[in-house]
């Protein structure tokens, strides 16, 4: 099978902030000064060089637009102006093309958040991660808890009503009534998204150099159960492993990612994947040094590979999301049959670990709490087929 052409996004990646934090394992790097005309121009030739290499490709509208970091909201609102602008004239837009931009509550960043909805950035993604203080100096932040509440008044009075709050749980020493406190704290700012997830120590890290005590796996556990069942309380769907959203608020451009969509990508060490017309599928990834990048743009692609697995990759994705994907999208995304995809996943539905239904993909509660264990039997069964 021929797969079909899913649809498309773009990642944007800011790679500055004011201090590196010691959970971070982004490409992400301190700088006082950033050269914001510079790295505008860079990053539109990153994308003319892109549409050179892909020969009329991208013909299809793009569907969201994600502006990641490092701390994309020290860019200013002019900057923002002109990249979109630059982004409109280059690449077709869907009429309702979702448009989220990473901002830091520190007061400079916040300060701006008319600017950003005058330059076109409908939705906002505020970094909190805790409203405790001392958490958020164990976690390198550079805000405190009541700047992180200034902050969502702040983007509501500048017309954001589609906001997300990332908070993090299973933080050091943070037992479970203090990670549930945080949630609270949270759900009474009301935002229409909530990324809630556990802090996990990754290489290249100072935690991962000097790993913080954490609560353990039956605590945390817990934890996570008493959170799922407050977020529901307060009308937050959780629609995949860590993601919860007010109805019609899911963050469209993740979807995208976990239904295997493509995404264009820019910026110093961004990533990218694309199905050509003739079925192909690639990855892709920029020059991770901003000062490299910044001296070569149109040379940015450092690496390029053909997708050799696509099925796992997509479940691998698919599987996160607590409805699933109907087994025909996993089938035309990725090219493989329906049958096979149903053969290969009948032994997780005998024990439990998908639910019994061939048409959709996705998980029993069960499997959901051991997606790990899921994923590596399906990485077996393919392996073995």
């Amino acid at each position: 099978m021929t797969p079909e052409r899913p649809p498309l996004a773009l990642y944007v990646h800011v790679p500055w902030c004011v201090r590196k934090c010691p959970y971070c394992d982004f490409n992400s790097h301190q700088r006082d000064t950033l050269p914001e005309t510079q790295y505008l121009d860079a990053l539109l030739a990153d994308l003319d060089a892109d549409q050179r290499w892909l020969e009329g490709e991208l013909d299809r509208p793009v569907v969201s637009i994600f502006i990641g970091g490092g701390t994309p909201s020290l860019m200013s609102a002019d900057f923002y102006r002109r990249l979109l602008d630059g982004l409109r004239q280059r690449l077709p837009m869907a009429n309702d093309v979702e448009i989220t931009l990473e901002a830091n509550p520190g007061t400079v960043e916040a300060g701006r958040f008319e600017g950003f909805r005058e330059a076109g950035i409908n939705r906002l993604s505020i970094g909190v991660q805790s409203f405790d203080p001392g958490q958020l100096t164990a976690l390198g932040r550079i805000h405190g808890p009541e700047e992180a509440r200034r902050a969502v008044a702040l983007a509501r009075a500048a017309g954001f009503d589609n906001f997300n709050l990332d908070l993090m749980h299973a933080l050091p020493g943070q037992t479970p009534a203090q990670a549930l406190e945080d949630l609270q704290a949270a759900i009474e700012l009301s935002p229409a998204h909530l990324s809630w997830y556990e802090l996990t120590i990754e290489p290249n890290t100072a935690f991962y150099r000097a790993p913080p005590t954490q609560p353990d796996e039956d605590s945390m556990a817990d934890i996570e159960e008493q959170g799922f069942a407050l977020l529901q309380r307060h009308g937050y769907e959780r629609y995949e492993v860590s993601a919860f959203a007010r109805p019609g608020r899911h963050c469209r451009h993740n979807l995208n990612y976990w239904r295997f969509g493509d995404y264009l990508a820019i910026g110093a060490g961004a990533h990218g994947k694309l199905t050509r017309r003739d079925g192909q599928r690639l990855r892709y990834q920029k020059t991770r040094q901003p000062e490299a990048y910044l001296q070569a743009p149109e040379q940015a692609r450092r690496s390029v590979t053909a997708i050799e697995d696509p099925l796992f990759e997509a479940l691998m994705n698919a599987l996160r999301l607590v409805n699933g994907v109907p087994s025909c999208t996993l089938s035309q995304y990725c090219g493989v049959d329906q049958e096979r995809i149903a053969a290969l996943l009948a032994p997780l539905r005998e024990r439990d670990l998908l639910q019994p239904d061939p048409d959709q993909i996705v998980c029993t509660a069960l499997g959901l709490r051991h997606l790990n264990t899921v994923l590596a039997l399906i990485g077996e069964s393919l392996s073995a087929s």
